[in-house]
């Protein structure tokens, strides 16, 4: 596989029922990427020890290709429109691979 194309993305929630609902909200949203996009090789939400209101998104694409074909589908839409009820501030990170195991 080729170095693909990665980033992380930082969400603070405004809130305990705000991170409950966007904790739901990934979940269906990841079904439609299981499901829809083989060339998204890593997509996970990760709670932050400590922030209980702070979600950090690790996504690897094989390409930017697949990346910007994750931002056409509909459940990635959808996510992206919904996930503003949820967050109050979204930090995005763009990763140039260097060296690894893959």
């Amino acid at each position: 596989m080729a170095a693909g194309f990665g980033l992380v993305v930082r969400f603070t929630l405004h809130d305990a029922e705000s991170a409950e609902a966007f904790d739901e909200l990934v979940s269906r949203t990841l079904e439609g990427i299981r499901r829809f996009e083989p060339g998204t090789v890593v997509y996970v939400n990760h709670r932050v020890p400590d922030e209980p209101y702070v979600r950090v998104f690790y996504e690897l694409y094989e390409s930017r290709a697949a990346f910007e074909a994750h931002e056409r589908q509909p459940h990635t839409r959808h996510f992206l429109a919904e996930r503003e009820k949820f967050v109050s501030a979204t930090d995005v990170t763009f990763l140039e691979h260097i060296d690894g195991k893959v």
